[in-house]
């Protein structure tokens, strides 16, 4: 065996991981199963090398590299030829182990490459996606709300309310009433409305919830609003209309309805109120009823 021989192969067994098949080769004789068991690991290295291609180049046979050297033909041999092996046999196998490692290079260097590209790439595309994100929407700072100021009461008023005096005798819903009917007669509407509220909310069934209910409307009426009072009225109506102030409640909606130039459903209340209570319409309440009648054109 020539001495560049033997280095070139004791080199690329030693990169291979193939120290085993180098030292029993670099041997005076190799015996015939030797070369067999070396011949078998060969042949498995040309294995994995086919692996390895495949990662690479996925699906596509033609580009498989396939070994330049093949082993040779086996044919009928002397068994002193078999003995030891011949001078070409050994240089095949250095032949065919040198193939390999180049073909290991060729496809470990393309794979690299391949990796490197994909890395690349995916390194563009994330920066592309920076480049096209959104720029994030600026924060904008509300200002703190500010309390609300809060109304101080006027003093002269405050004590002008407190100067009525609620009564006080064994009937407490009357209490309650009447002393929301003094609230009313003095002009203190929202306070008259606030307890005549609390009056018709807490004594439902009292002989004074018909007054109660008519004069919580009129206390809305009185102070401007009519779309407040407009529900009193017909609620007082509704509820009884054979109540104490059932009457002047539906002349007071025809009212309310004037204030808020509904002529049609003005016009139903007074046609209303005349046929219902006629005695009313002609006595107590004519004057009134005449001049809600004046305010509207009723076909």
């Amino acid at each position: 065996m020539r001495e560049h021989e033997i280095t070139m192969f004791a080199r690329s067994a030693r990169a291979l991981g193939l120290g085993t098949i180098a030292t029993a080769l670099l041997a005076t004789s190799m015996p015939a199963a030797a070369q067999d068991d070396d011949e078998a690991r060969i042949r498995k290295l040309e294995a994995e090398v086919r692996a390895l291609q495949r990662k690479v180049f996925p699906g596509g046979d033609g580009r498989y590299f396939e070994p330049q050297i093949t082993a040779p033909a086996t044919g009928t041999t002397t068994p002193a030829a078999s003995a030891a092996p011949s001078t070409t046999a050994v240089t095949d196998i250095l032949a065919r182990l040198d193939a390999l490692e180049s073909q290991l290079q060729r496809l470990t260097a393309q794979y690299e490459v391949g990796t490197n590209a994909m890395r690349l790439l995916e390194e563009r595309v994330e920066a592309l996606e920076g480049a096209n994100a959104p720029p994030p929407e600026p924060v904008v700072k509300t200002p703190a709300a500010q309390p609300e100021p809060v109304s101080q009461p006027d003093p002269a008023r405050v004590a002008a309310v407190q100067a009525i005096t609620k009564p006080q005798t064994d009937d407490a819903g009357d209490d309650e009433y009447s002393y929301g009917f003094r609230l009313w007669e003095a002009g203190f509407y929202p306070e008259a409305q606030q307890q005549l509220t609390l009056f018709v909310e807490k004594y439902p069934n009292h002989s004074r919830t018909s007054f109660g209910r008519n004069l919580l409307g009129r206390a809305y009426l009185d102070d401007g609003k009519p779309t407040e009072a407009a529900p009193w009225f017909l609620r007082n109506y509704q509820a009884d209309k054979n109540g104490a102030r059932a009457g002047d409640s539906l002349l007071f909606l025809a009212e309310s309805m004037i204030a808020l130039k509904d002529t049609n459903r003005a016009c139903i209340a007074l046609s209303e109120f005349g046929e219902t209570y006629p005695a009313l319409a002609t006595g107590r309440l004519s004057g009134q009823y005449a001049t809600a009648r004046s305010k509207v054109s009723c076909g």
